[in-house]
């Protein structure tokens, strides 16, 4: 069968990271709901065939797409091998959105799109989303113990609630300037939460 529309294909190593290249491209700019295959295989430049083989299904596509991002998005874990920011910063700093320079609508956070996109709460994508959530608010929690906050597990949950409050309004109303707004709340709940901390720990 003659496609109507030829896909350019690339030989050679490197399919798999085209594919996820062209998934993050598309997911974020569209949903993963309105991004098909087809789609998919010609962005990356690689057959349906190649395509299926390292993902045998969109749902896979999905997870590593998702998986690719965790690092990236997640509140550093302690390190010894680099300088860290002070604790308080680390958990202000998950408000200082990084954001690429493009024109596209503000997308806010992968994985709370993907919790929306796929209801479903027994579904593995958004089981995977709704363990990142989980996770995200644990390491918030584990830097606020640390800075000696008196109820670290509330002001971790606070926080990680006012972090996705504020990706979901940036969302809807197109603006990135929610995370500015986020921050400033966050100040005022850090510091009444750090007030009887010892300094030298922050």
């Amino acid at each position: 069968m003659t496609e109507s529309h030829p896909v350019r294909r690339r030989r050679g190593r490197g399919a798999r990271e085209r594919i996820l290249k062209a998934a993050t491209q598309l997911f974020t700019a569209q949903g993963i709901n309105a991004t098909g295959m087809d789609q998919l295989s010609t962005v990356a430049e690689v057959s349906k065939r190649t395509l299926y083989t390292h993902f045998p299904s969109k749902d896979e596509l999905v997870e590593a797409y998702l998986q690719s991002l965790v690092d990236d998005l997640l509140p550093a874990s302690p390190s010894s091998a680099q300088p860290t920011p002070s604790l308080r910063e680390q958990l202000l700093g998950v408000f200082d959105w990084e954001l690429p320079q493009t024109t596209a609508p503000f997308r806010g956070c992968p994985f709370l799109n993907v919790g929306v996109e796929v209801p479903d709460p027994g579904h593995s994508t958004h089981q995977l989303a709704a363990a990142y959530k989980r996770e995200f608010a644990r390491r918030l929690t584990d830097i606020a113990r640390r800075a000696g906050a008196a109820d670290p597990e509330t002001l971790g949950e606070q926080l990680a609630l006012l972090f996705d409050g504020a990706a979901a309004r940036g969302t809807v109303l197109n603006s990135s300037d929610t995370g500015a707004c986020a921050r400033s709340i966050a100040e005022s709940l850090v510091d009444a939460a750090l007030a009887d901390a010892d300094p030298a720990s922050l």
